[in-house]
């Protein structure tokens, strides 16, 4: 494990297309229970390489029922982006993650981590990958039948404070899926 992550960690594939260059932001380990995929780093994560470290994170920790300790525990929690570096800069906020990312390392971390009982799966790109036919026509309704997708998967919205509208729109958000959540990860670890 500490060899991949060490490739990981050192690649450049995409260089050429990372305005701030590479910093791959992973953080994994055989022993843990629970993967959270999501996006890509953003400009705070480049900045101090410790992952979901900025307002997303700690909603999402929040959200798991979990302490600071715990969520960076990597002998607990696998912290895999479908992107490992930060993308950019788009018109209505960052890029998406680079498409080359998941498909050369996913697989290889997953090898490594036999010990996983629960995905979390957090936007529409960790969704479309791991999902693929079997998600729903968007993320809204990809969450909204979350129980189709367990016991491994469970899809979750971005934790990012810009969908609090979307929160806002769905309730059963808070009521249906939360407890559910928070129950399967506190069996999980």
């Amino acid at each position: 494990m500490q060899k991949l992550l060490s490739e990981i960690r050192a690649c450049k594939v995409c260089k050429e297309h990372l305005p701030l260059g590479p910093r791959p932001v992973v953080s994994a380990h055989a022993d843990a229970k629970i993967a959270i995929i999501g996006q890509a780093p953003g400009t705070k994560v480049h900045t101090t390489g410790i992952p979901w470290d900025d307002p997303s994170g700690k909603q999402l920790q929040k959200w798991l029922g979990v302490s600071d300790a715990t969520f960076y525990d990597e002998k607990q929690i696998a912290i895999i982006p479908m992107g490992f570096c930060y993308p950019g800069k788009g018109k209505t906020g960052d890029l998406p993650p680079r498409p080359e990312c998941a498909p050369l390392w996913h697989t290889s971390l997953f090898n490594e981590l036999p010990n996983i009982e629960l995905v979390l799966l957090i936007g529409v790109y960790a969704q479309k990958y791991y999902l693929g036919k079997k998600a729903e026509k968007n993320l809204t309704e990809t969450v909204r039948r979350f129980e189709n997708y367990l016991p491994k998967y469970m899809p979750l919205p971005h934790p990012s404070p810009r969908n609090r509208f979307w929160l806002t729109k769905n309730p059963w958000f808070n009521t249906d899926v939360l407890p559910v959540l928070k129950s399967r990860v506190a069996k999980s670890l």
